[in-house]
């Protein structure tokens, strides 16, 4: 049963990564980057520089008491810190005055082929990004070395220029897992639509791919309304000059959802392939016992009336009788069988 949050002062992490938490600091701006990792929250505050963006990344969740500090000394409400902790939340973007908050999804392949989720949030203020992620990951190791490399400018910009690169991060994800489904639901459909039936897969598979399909729209769905409260709305938090990037994130998506109305027609047309397939199978036998019935029913009549048990039956003592029954019943199993092939009806 779900716990009402709103009648709790205490905070637990909801999942079940067993990742120790610990803390990198990125702090950069125009002319360097300084890069930490933090033993504790004390290491961290001593490390904040207040002429840098200070980028805070949190691998595990465990330790809440310093996950609860850090969103204390950053002014995050203690809801939207409920919120970080709760791995089961649905994907969500709020924005206040001081902050932006993005709850997302991130994807990752497993060998039983379902995708695993991992919770990942970010926290964009004027000088600091917050990111919280269940597992350690490596997710945003090109957006470091760019901060290295400066790429673009990247230093030169404000926090929401590297909120948006992280946001397109997650986009690639996204887009990456759901061309691939793209690609392997248009094979099954090749081998479904193939005229060998031990090539043809079976429901199990299909049904893989439509608890993946579901995994993908849970996690993308909530950001086709929500991510246009970035976009729309003025906030000295977004500013203009960001916008192009923005929309750029907005593009992703809209690809990304494009992509995944393609995927349920396409696993709703491999049902019914899989169905119609059944159905070919099962009157490919029916077909088959059928011919075999209506060969063997001439003979069974044959038969019955040879085996009549009466006395005076004109046969019964001819010489080759015996003979002459078996030639008889071949040649009608056998004017039969050519019949239905000229009839095109086997």
């Amino acid at each position: 049963m779900t716990n009402n949050n709103l009648l709790s002062e205490g905070l637990s992490y909801t999942g079940d990564s067993q990742t120790p938490t610990h803390v990198h600091l990125c702090s950069y701006n125009v002319t360097d980057v300084e890069s930490h990792n933090c033993r504790d929250f004390d290491e961290m505050l001593s490390l904040l520089r207040p002429d840098a963006i200070n980028w805070i990344q949190v691998h595990g969740l465990r330790d809440t008491k310093l996950v609860q500090d850090i969103c204390c000394h950053f002014g995050i409400e203690f809801l939207l810190t409920q919120d970080i902790l709760n791995a089961e939340h649905l994907t969500k973007i709020e924005v206040h005055d001081r902050y932006n908050a993005v709850i997302l999804k991130h994807l990752l392949p497993r060998t039983d082929g379902i995708y695993g989720v991992q919770q990942l949030c970010i926290v964009q203020g004027a000088d600091f990004i917050l990111t919280f992620t269940e597992m350690e990951t490596d997710f945003f190791d090109d957006v470091y070395a760019a901060l290295r490399n400066n790429v673009l400018k990247i230093r030169s910009r404000h926090s929401d220029y590297l909120l948006s690169v992280l946001l397109n991060s997650v986009m690639t994800n996204y887009m990456s897992v759901i061309s691939q489904m793209e690609d392997e639901l248009e094979d099954l459909e090749e081998c479904f639509l193939s005229t060998k039936p031990e090539q043809q897969p079976g429901i199990d598979v299909i049904q893989l791919h439509r608890r993946n399909f579901r995994l993908i729209k849970k996690s993308v769905l909530p950001l086709k309304e929500q991510l246009g409260r970035l976009f729309y709305r003025e906030s000295a938090l977004l500013h203009k000059a960001s916008r192009p990037f923005f929309n750029d994130v907005n593009d992703h998506l809209q690809f990304v959802l494009q992509t995944l109305e393609g995927c349920r027609d396409m696993l709703s047309s491999l049902v019914d392939l899989y169905l119609s397939n059944n159905d070919q199978r099962m009157n490919s036998i029916m077909k088959q016992l059928t011919i075999v019935s209506t060969i063997f029913i001439p003979l069974t009549f044959l038969a019955g009336i040879w085996g009549m048990n009466f006395h005076w039956m004109p046969e019964l003592e001819w010489r080759y009788g015996y003979f002459v029954a078996w030639g008889l019943m071949v040649c009608v199993a056998v004017f039969v069988f050519v019949y239905l092939k000229y009839k095109k009806w086997s």
